[in-house]
């Protein structure tokens, strides 16, 4: 079953109810391992989901629509996590609506499920790198992380799934497995 707009929002509850609670702490400082800080991450998740609902809702063929997302430099913790909510609701109206057949450009043709699985990914992987940068333990759900596995990382290794999700993405490590330095996702449908 692919991933859809109910995934998408209970991949959102699960980034607000963890990062909720701790959104007085100092979010300038960098989210694990990346270079951004913990306010820009989250930024970047709204930015993300924001992108993708427009790509679903325009439906170009052959790049992304050319808008962006500004988040206020003066947002708060609190707001910035209330503006991923804003952009994850919108992602997820624009998927209850698309049909099947529905296909929109990421790096190819993208189906619904594709968007829905980016979607679910950004939020779990930059919650995961933001609770590193404050301090909170927090794994993402399994079964969500399988189902992203499923659809972007086909070639993944068999393991847990949160630990196999962020070793695809360079964010882990996995026993008798390099650590990978750089990767790619499948959204596109093979031609």
């Amino acid at each position: 079953m692919p991933l859809n707009h109910l995934d998408v929002g209970r991949a959102v509850a699960e980034m607000l109810r963890v990062l909720g609670p701790h959104d007085a702490q100092d979010w300038s400082v960098p989210a694990g391992s990346l270079e951004w800080s913990c306010r820009t991450t989250a930024a970047h998740v709204a930015h993300d989901l924001l992108a993708y609902a427009g790509q679903l809702a325009g439906r170009p063929a052959d790049a992304y629509l050319p808008f962006d997302l500004t988040v206020r430099a003066d947002a708060s913790p609190r707001e910035v996590l209330q503006v991923v909510a804003a952009c994850g609701g919108l992602l997820g109206a624009a998927l209850a609506v698309a049909g099947p057949d529905v296909r929109a450009w990421h790096w190819g043709p993208t189906d619904p499920g594709g968007f829905a699985a980016m979607g679910v990914a950004e939020v779990l992987l930059h919650t995961h790198d933001i609770t590193r940068g404050l301090g909170v333990e927090w794994l993402p759900p399994g079964d969500l992380c399988a189902a992203v596995l499923r659809r972007l990382f086909p070639d993944a290794p068999a393991g847990d799934p949160a630990g196999v999700l962020l070793w695809c993405t360079g964010r882990g490590e996995l026993a008798g497995r390099a650590r990978r330095t750089s990767w790619t996702w499948q959204a596109a449908l093979p031609g």
